[in-house]
């Protein structure tokens, strides 16, 4: 097994860890290890709200969620030789759910996938359901089954939701301006247009009083991805990829976790894949002045691993750029068309006998595919959704006998 870098005692919060983790981006929280490149180590991972959702039939622990917390990240780690400039090389060895435990915390034989209420978060069909929601998965071996699911069982791809490298000061205002700037042309919105920093619940490694304080004060939230990397919620991001990181600071500070047993493109529930703490095992390298040389300068480029389940049949769902309620045409937006492939697949499900959100909390969950089909036919843009028939133990394929309509239990609600 590779040399453990960050331990994690599952039990504990984040902020009870030797040395501590952290959950904001920020240049000077202190490195917790110093590897060389061509190393290979482990890091073991919190779930990303530190353990506030439970195992559990009631969803009021993901409406109570308190995002300040989030995402509770391991490291950072510092690469002897890292300067600015160059391209930190990350290859994916292995990961998992907590080896050999079955406990409380998730990632002990079991994760969730919950859908977030409008007034804390939201997710991508948050008009639709704005509402908590959650489902339970229990994990045997690669699949994992829901009891909040009945009739669906899938081999999961398991992935980092988030890492990246530590942006420099420089890099940390010009985030915050921009995301300032959205926020300002509608500060009332909810859910809001983004999350400004923030003092309550920092956590930044072994840093306390005044440092820790105005890492609150500057350090960027890490909802979304960025320059960094960050939260990209990229499901190939599996077992035998390969990550060409920017480095922005020297020693590059290397940090992530957000560990996903499986999840489907876009993570549609904005908690949409089945989050678990666990491991993750590395190998480093660098490539010396690879951004100029490969003009990496605004994102990570990768290279997907060769893991992940073979599907061979889907059924696939059309979205376009249309309000079809409102009758209203959007130019060439896929977003809109993406979110009507959803809620097509959706109202399709739903004729099986799922509720809405179990349908919106399987298409989270589960490896479905989202593709971006067309964007250049005016005005529509086209989106699919690729939804893989051999996880049901039914079948779903239209037929001339229709839908075979059944008790599906329901998903976790709140209060």
């Amino acid at each position: 097994m590779p040399e453990v870098v960050f331990s994690v005692d599952q039990a504990r919060s984040m902020a009870d860890q030797s040395p501590p983790g952290h959950n904001r981006w920020h240049p000077d929280i202190p490195p917790v290890a110093t590897v060389r490149p061509g190393s290979e180590f482990r890091v073991e991972c919190r779930e990303w709200t530190d353990g506030q959702i439970g195992n559990n039939d009631s969803a009021n622990d993901v409406r109570d969620v308190d995002l300040h917390l989030a995402h509770m990240l391991s490291g950072p780690i510092a690469v002897e030789g890292a300067e600015p400039g160059d391209l930190l090389v990350v290859d994916i060895l292995d990961l998992g759910p907590v080896p050999q435990q079955v406990g409380d915390a998730p990632g002990q034989g079991w994760g969730y996938t919950g859908i977030f209420a409008k007034q804390n978060g939201g997710g991508f069909l948050t008009d639709y359901f704005p509402d908590a929601y959650k489902a339970i998965w229990d994990f045997h071996g690669q699949v994992a089954t829901s009891r909040h699911l009945p009739g669906v069982r899938f081999t999961g791809i398991t992935h980092p939701g988030l890492f990246g490298t530590a942006p420099s000061a420089e890099l940390l205002a010009k985030w915050n301006a921009r995301e300032q700037a959205l926020i300002d042309t509608d500060p009332e919105r909810i859910p809001p247009l983004a999350l400004p920093p923030v003092e309550r619940g920092v956590l930044a490694g072994t840093l306390e009083g005044d440092d820790l304080a105005r890492v609150g004060r500057e350090g960027a939230r890490t909802v979304p991805a960025r320059e960094n990397g960050g939260n990209h919620d990229i499901k190939n991001f599996s077992r035998g990829s390969r990550v060409f990181y920017p480095v922005h600071v020297p020693g590059a500070l290397l940090s992530g976790g957000d560990l996903h047993f499986s999840q489907g493109d876009g993570e549609i529930t904005f908690c949409g894949a089945i989050e678990m703490g666990g491991f993750i095992d590395f190998h480093v390298d660098l490539i010396k002045d690879g951004m100029s040389k490969y003009g990496v300068t605004t994102n990570p480029i990768f290279m997907p691993g060769n893991v992940e389940p073979r599907y061979s049949e889907f059924l696939s769902f059309i979205g376009v750029s249309v309000d079809h309620a409102g009758e209203r045409n959007y130019y060439l937006d896929a977003t809109v068309a993406y979110r009507n492939a959803c809620l097509n697949a959706v109202e399709y499900l739903k004729t099986f006998g799922y509720s809405g959100e179990q349908a919106y909390l399987l298409l989270g969950a589960a490896p479905i595919e989202g593709r971006v089909s067309g964007v250049v036919d005016i005005p529509n843009a086209c989106c699919s959704l690729y939804l893989p028939t051999a996880i049901f133990d039914f079948d779903i394929r239209p037929t001339a006998e229709g839908p075979r309509r059944a008790d599906r239990g329901q998903c976790a609600i709140s209060s």
